[in-house]
């Protein structure tokens, strides 16, 4: 089974799962550190908080009132820490990019990459979301769950370094690819990898027999040996 057709499997047993309520570049920024560790529905909660009080552009963030983002953060864990990365990456943004983040789509990927990694929080991997979901440059995202549905079906290679596994994940899939992929089409497999991660190819308890691709899953092979 191809890439495209565990894609079509997926979307036949989920349909198209909702991206975040936003694709301006900042606001996804806002949406990661808003609450650390928090699930769909809580962080989503937290997130429209910040829009009703204070706002989500990088000069509201710094006029925030003292507690308000500590308040709001509370929807996760540590929220300290959020408070925290919401003012760093506000004043990166005004400092930096004059808080116009949608020019990273006028310089090559790499430099994009490297610019989006100042912020708090962000490494490779939440560096490629954001240029994915703003439709700044046509990425194969993957978050952690959607990384791990890859590799067990045998994309790539586990290893200890996190940023290794990712790397060598997408290196290993690029052949798949459709050329010149689209960003609906990126965006599509980033989602249902996504949520076929969290729903069925969870970390410590896959449910390898209710999965609708097992047939094709390396992992699920080797579990049935």
């Amino acid at each position: 089974m191809t890439l495209s057709e565990v894609l079509n499997t997926l979307e036949a047993v989920y349909g198209l799962p909702a991206p975040p309520p936003t694709d301006d570049p900042f606001e996804l920024i806002v949406w990661e550190a808003v609450a650390y560790l928090a699930d769909d529905a809580a962080r989503a909660a937290a997130f429209g908080r910040l829009r009703r009080q204070i706002g989500t552009q990088p000069e509201q963030i710094l006029g925030a009132p003292p507690g308000v983002l500590e308040q709001i953060g509370r929807a996760g864990i540590l929220p300290a820490s959020s408070a925290d990365k919401l003012r760093t990456a506000a004043a990166i943004a005004l400092e930096q990019l004059d808080a116009d983040l949608t020019q990273l789509r006028h310089i090559p990927l790499a430099e994009a990459r490297r610019a989006l990694r100042r912020f708090p929080g962000l490494g490779e991997p939440g560096a490629d979301k954001i240029l994915l979901l703003a439709r700044l440059h046509p990425v194969l995202a993957l978050d952690s769950n959607g990384l791990r549905t890859l590799v067990r079906l045998g994309y790539g290679q586990e290893s200890r370094s996190y940023a290794a596994t990712y790397r060598s994940a997408l290196a290993a899939v690029q052949a798949e690819l459709p050329r010149a992929a689209s960003f609906e089409w990126l965006i599509r497999a980033h989602l249902l990898l996504r949520q076929h991660g969290q729903q069925v190819c969870r970390r410590s308890t896959p449910a390898c027999p209710a999965c609708p691709v097992s047939n094709t899953c390396a992992y699920a092979r080797s579990q049935r040996h």
